[in-house]
């Protein structure tokens, strides 16, 4: 019930994106937001993720909390229903095998992208640059060095949204201001630096889309690659959140500390990911975009959410 429970201190979130996988978040995101007095400070995100991102900017914008959760609701819903051409935005197993012989302007020489069209439809880009209520951080990965591009608030726009989002073995790079990206869960999937040094809510909630481990050794060929992809795709995140977690660590009974000294000690990192409601799913599932798979995903997700409150409420 509301007012039975202390208010939620203010949040940064870290969306991981991992292409279907990514209405798992949705789910998350759907259920923090029944909660009335969800306070965000910043978001940091990648690919998938980064939809989920900017959804619930535009929806904030335009309605509040409700809001949010009702334009989370159309991007899945388009997700769905534009199922067969959006496996091209998030994977596709045929055009997966072309890439191993082909470039992406062989397969695709007009340079289509049917996440252009949905995002356009969505987004508005100018009214998010201008009057996003937090801070946004969208991932991508410049290809020349592959160093961590993240575009904020003022820098939003249809190609930074499709740079985080561009598969190099389906897409051209992206050119943003003469400069190349690639998907960003190459450098930062999510990226936590920036709602560490550029945000000030004590609470990080890190949300994933894929289990961070997985209880039984891959066997077959296919296994075997799509878990190598898999590790592609997280293993930034998991250097970046154990350095945080030493630093941490060696910052206890520090004193006197900085101002950064005392932020890094005092914050407190979650992680909200599926578990073993996700151990036997793999990367392929990640490009099934049919609705009741989404919907079984969003469902997975409010409940890793509620619980994940429960704990937050009780301390432990």
């Amino acid at each position: 019930m509301p007012g039975s429970h202390p208010p939620l201190p203010p949040f940064s979130f870290a969306l991981q994106g991992g292409g279907a996988h990514g209405a798992f978040t949705w789910g998350v995101l759907d259920r923090l937001l029944e909660e009335p007095d969800l306070a965000i400070d910043g978001v940091s995100a990648t690919s998938s993720g980064a939809m989920n991102a900017l959804a619930l900017a535009q929806g904030w914008i335009e309605g509040g909390r409700d809001g949010a959760r009702a334009t989370l609701e159309a991007l899945w819903q388009a997700v769905a229903t534009q199922s067969n051409p959006l496996r091209w935005g998030l994977g596709s197993t045929l055009l997966s095998s072309w890439a191993h012989h082909f470039t992406p302007e062989q397969i695709n020489p007009l340079g289509l992208n049917p996440l252009r069209a949905l995002a356009d439809r969505l987004f508005d880009f100018e009214r998010l640059r201008a009057e996003t209520p937090f801070k946004l951080f969208v991932a991508a990965t410049r290809v020349r060095d592959g160093a961590l591009k993240l575009f904020g608030n003022h820098e939003l726009s249809l190609d930074a949204l499709l740079a985080s989002t561009c598969l190099p073995q389906l897409f051209a790079a992206v050119v943003i201001d003469d400069e190349a990206y690639w998907d960003g869960g190459y450098a930062g999937n999510p990226a936590l630096e920036p709602l560490v040094y550029r945000c000030q809510a004590p609470h990080v909630v890190c949300v994933l889309v894929q289990p961070l481990s997985r209880p039984r050794l891959p066997a077959s060929a296919r296994e075997i690659t799509e878990r190598i992809a898999e590790l592609g795709f997280s293993t930034t995140f998991l250097r970046e959140y154990d350095s945080l977690v030493h630093a941490q660590a060696a910052l206890r009974g520090s004193v006197p500390l900085s101002a950064l000294g005392r932020r890094m000690k005092a914050l407190r990192l979650h992680l909200i990911e599926p578990g073993d409601s996700l151990a036997e799913y793999r990367a392929k599932t990640s490009l099934n975009t049919e609705a009741g798979f989404l919907a079984e995903l969003r469902d997975l997700g409010r409940e890793a959410a509620g619980q994940w409150l429960l704990r937050l409420r009780s301390g432990t």
